[in-house]
């Protein structure tokens, strides 16, 4: 059985960290998004590049030590929570609310230079794309296209149902959000 993956909120954990400035904050977005704001102090290792090694290349080597996760939101936090905990880490903690809730509590954040987009915006501008593409090919080539619209429509209401974006996980894999 999988170890169970808890939550604390960003007060929690800057708590926990001026207490024990050896915590570690592990930010699973991808880098784009993580040179444009993020938590002070947190180290990034995106959720594609995530695993054992890389995580014990962070100094963190005992699998009891608590393991803190943050995304934008909490929704790449907690997949990747759950990734290391197939792997075996015991004590897996997600900052709920992401760097939004860290924000939002105060926190020290660092500001980057670039403006690059989050992978959430990314995924509405290719949706909108494919959507609009589908519609324009349907009206002025071929009926058969309006199915391109179908088909980003029911990935819509897939991800919706299920919190599950294969689109944002493709994309975080582009060049553009790579380091």
């Amino acid at each position: 059985m999988l170890p169970a993956v808890t939550t604390c909120n960003p007060a929690d954990f800057a708590r926990r960290q001026a207490e024990n400035p050896a915590l570690v904050l592990i930010d699973v977005r991808v880098p784009a998004e993580f040179s444009e704001i993020r938590a002070a102090g947190a180290v990034n290792l995106p959720l594609g590049d995530l695993s054992p090694a890389s995580v014990e290349a962070l100094g963190h080597r005992d699998p009891d030590a608590p393991v803190y996760l943050l995304c934008h939101s909490g929704k790449r936090a907690r997949v990747a929570a759950e990734k290391l905990a197939a792997a075996g880490f015991q004590r897996l903690v997600v900052v709920s609310g992401g760097t939004e809730a860290w924000l939002a509590a105060g926190l020290p954040v660092v500001r980057g230079e670039g403006r690059g987009l989050s992978l959430e915006r990314q995924v509405r501008i290719v949706v909108g794309a494919l959507v609009l593409g589908g519609v324009l090919l349907a009206n002025f080539t071929h009926p058969g296209f309006v199915w391109i619209s179908g088909f980003a429509g029911a990935g819509l209401i897939f991800a919706g149902l299920t919190d599950f974006c294969g689109m944002g996980l493709l994309l975080a894999k582009a060049p553009w959000n790579r380091r």
